[in-house]
């Protein structure tokens, strides 16, 4: 092996030793798996053509890269969610196999809370990912983000603020799976009273169907509304299909299969009044990576 094919080996090894991390890092920041993998993709190309003999740590190198170009992606993301038909969910993923999704903590990960992170701008966004999922200093945030000590502080300072006002108290894991899979079999039957035992009174359900099937174009709120319009579908939703178990996200969830296609994630939140939110990701698009798991 000449010195050019051993550099190039070297390439290949530091980024797949932090390829998991990249990822991470790009998908909380962008929501979608698809975007974040064409953006690890995008800094593997940068780290090939770079002079690599000049980069003293080449950890942060290419976390700084992938940072930097998923910002890119969230400016003009932004811009196509605000014609978005319907309400828009983040794109569920698979984590049995890594339940943090290359982080060092399993924050900003779960469908609730990348709800909330699209509410920030993505800068304020990137902050908080790396600061609670990735436990940056903010001295190392300023490097990556290019500002300085003082405004990272209070970029992630205002991102912590947003998410804890906007999270309820939350229950253990075994309680949300005891919630999640008595909301399936209500739903299933469609057993209004059943459901309604199950969710706070002021539930969200979100449902994404891209404008690409049929889905609810605004969450439903309340209780009662959202038990009516589950229950309403049971016979057209469920009859014919065949529910699994899974990992989404860092929590239990539920695959719909049809004719053995995946055509729904199903996931919740709960706290001790029930289910606070439910998310049903129907897109086909939105599906086409946990639908490559199966």
């Amino acid at each position: 092996m000449d010195s050019h094919e051993a550099s190039l080996q070297n390439a290949v090894d530091v980024f797949q030793r932090t390829r998991p991390r990249l990822f991470g890092v790009a998908y909380r920041v962008l929501g979608t798996a698809a975007e974040a993998e064409d953006v690890v993709q995008d800094a593997w190309l940068r780290w090939q053509t770079t002079d690599r003999n000049a980069v003293k740590d080449p950890t942060a190198f290419l976390v700084t890269t992938t940072t930097r170009l998923a910002l890119n992606v969230a400016q003009s993301a932004r811009a196509q969610r605000e014609t978005y038909i319907g309400p828009w969910l983040p794109e569920p993923v698979d984590t049995s196999a890594d339940p943090y999704l290359g982080a060092e903590r399993g924050e900003a990960l779960s469908i609730a809370v990348l709800l909330l992170l699209e509410k920030l701008n993505p800068v304020e966004r990137a902050a908080y990912v790396l600061r609670e999922a990735f436990a940056y200093s903010h001295r190392e945030i300023a490097d990556l983000l290019d500002t300085t000590e003082g405004n990272a502080r209070q970029l992630a300072s205002r991102a912590q603020k947003h998410v804890a006002n906007g999270r309820h108290a939350s229950v253990s894991n075994e309680e949300r799976d005891r919630l999640l899979h008595g909301f399936i079999a209500a739903a299933q039957s469609g057993e209004v009273e059943a459901l309604e035992r199950l969710l706070a009174e002021d539930v969200v359900s979100y449902s994404d169907g891209g404008g690409i099937v049929t889905a609810a174009r605004v969450p439903l709120l309340g209780r009662t509304r959202v038990a009516q319009v589950v229950a309403g579908f049971h016979e057209r939703f469920w009859v014919g299909a065949e529910v699994r178990w899974s990992q989404g996200n860092g929590q239990s969830s539920a695959l719909v299969l049809r004719d053995g296609l995946l055509a729904a994630f199903i996931s919740v939140e709960a706290t001790t009044a029930g289910i606070q939110q439910i998310h049903f990701t129907l897109s086909p698009v939105k599906l086409r990576a946990l639908a490559a798991t199966l």
